[in-house]
Formats: C-alpha cells, sequence, structure tokens
C-alpha cells in the first residue's frame, strides 16, 4: 500500500511545501475582517457591512475545515520533536475548537441576519473580539511551530532524519 504514496520531499511532504498555513492565512484574515465589519457597521450603522461580515463568516466556516485537513495531515508527517509536542497539541486542539466555535457564531450570524439583517446585538459583538483573542493566539502558537521549532524546515526534517534531535 505504501509503494502507491508519493515520496517525502526535503520538507517531509509529498508535496512542495506545506499548504495548511496557505489556507489558514484566509481563515485568519477572513474571522478578523468579519469582527471588524460587524463593528464598523454597528458603529455607524452602515447594514451594509453587516453582508460582508456575513459572508466572510460563511467561507471562513469552510476555509476552516479545509485548514484543519491539512494541518492534521503535515502534523502527523512533521515528526515532533519532545519540545516542540506540547506546542503542537494544544494548537491541534485549539485548532478543532476553532472549527466548531467559528461554525456556532456562523450559525448564530445566520440566525440573527435571518431575523433582521439591519441589526447587530452587542453580544454578538463581544463574542467576536473574544474570538479575536483566541485567533491570536492560535497564530502565536503557529508561530512558534515554524519560526521558533523549525517544524517541516530543511534543516529539522534532515536533524531529525540523521537521529539528532
Amino acid at each position: 500500500m505504501l509503494d502507491y504514496l508519493p515520496p517525502l520531499n526535503d520538507h517531509n511532504l509529498p508535496y512542495p511545501d506545506t499548504i495548511h498555513p496557505i489556507v489558514v492565512h484566509f481563515v485568519i484574515a477572513m474571522v478578523l475582517f468579519a469582527v471588524l465589519c460587524d463593528g464598523i457597521g454597528y458603529f455607524t450603522r452602515n447594514s451594509r457591512m453587516y453582508e460582508v461580515s456575513w459572508w466572510n463568516w460563511f467561507f471562513a466556516t469552510i476555509s476552516i475545515f479545509i485548514a484543519i485537513i491539512f494541518g492534521q495531515i503535515e502534523a502527523g508527517l512533521a515528526e515532533p520533536y519532545r519540545a516542540a509536542e506540547s506546542t503542537l497539541n494544544l494548537h491541534s486542539l485549539l485548532g478543532w475548537s476553532l472549527s466548531g466555535i467559528i461554525a456556532s457564531v456562523t450559525g448564530w450570524r445566520y440566525v440573527i441576519r435571518s431575523r433582521n439583517p439591519k441589526e447587530l446585538p452587542v453580544a454578538f459583538l463581544g463574542v467576536g473580539v473574544l474570538l479575536t483573542g483566541l485567533v491570536f493566539f492560535q497564530v502565536y502558537l503557529g508561530d512558534l511551530l515554524v519560526w521558533v521549532y523549525g517544524l517541516h524546515t530543511v534543516q529539522v526534517v534532515e536533524a531529525t532524519r540523521e537521529g539528532i534531535i
């Protein structure tokens, strides 16, 4: 069975480079932009911003699941060493949690939009601010995995293959 899988490259991946960071940056941008549009719409009473926000929530919900799929594949191929394991585990747990949270917030936003597309409750804005904090923490964990622990970098992959780490 393993003979049918493509060989792993110098990043320990079956494709040229990591895909998870590419997709997840769309999710980050869409969530942050949705929260921003909700805030602008609320304070300026411009209900068109709510429509922009809604579509960002919608596509962020779809995109986060794509990001998680590639994140799980790439985490499994990363062969993390002991120092990186706890950060990778927390990043994975928070990623799955964020997928549920974002999907729930999008569902809530859909109900709000269905009832009255020109108003937004303050509680929804508060949840958006809390979600922004979680997203920033998740970004921090992802940055640690790449820039501190070097997962999927050529040097770390080589060191792991040679048994140095």
